[in-house]
């Protein structure tokens, strides 16, 4: 089964570009995003629109924004860090500000990565090196870069 990339990002334009990065990067996982933290949990947990497995399966990778509207992305770290049915996904923090203690408290609350926004395909290659069990990729792209 392919290995889904979930992105929770509110705006319509940063979330377009994080998936041109990825395309860029010669990432080659499916992604499917959700609009803000309380439909991540309600994804994650197969709950409502979500309950079909084979329609949305669990992400192998979520890049999750912090500021998003009704459930932001520290509450989201918050409920999933205990959640131990989830603890194989890697969650990366997308953020538009670089303070200090905001990747600090993501990382405390069990991200494991941080990249500002806009983000840029060598970063995500990077990760993508890092973490290599959770990306398919397109060799000759990834290669190319």
């Amino acid at each position: 089964m392919a290995k889904l990339i979930l992105i929770a990002d509110d705006d319509d334009d940063d979330a377009k570009a994080f998936k041109d990065v990825l395309k860029k990067a010669g990432i080659t996982n499916p992604v499917l995003r959700v609009r803000d933290g309380e439909d991540v949990i309600s994804y994650l947990k197969g709950e409502g629109k979500y309950e079909n497995r084979k329609k949305f399966p669990l992400p192998s990778v979520l890049l999750l924004d912090l500021k998003m509207a009704r459930v932001g992305g520290f509450s989201v770290l918050e409920w999933l860090k205990p959640q131990k049915e989830f603890k194989d996904i890697l969650a990366v923090v997308l953020s538009g500000h670089n303070d200090l203690e905001n990747v600090r408290r993501a990382y405390h609350l069990g991200a494991r990565s941080f990249l500002m926004k806009p983000c840029h395909p060598q970063e995500v290659q990077n990760l993508m090196r890092a973490y290599s069990s959770y990306w398919e990729t397109d060799n000759a792209a990834v290669s190319q870069q």
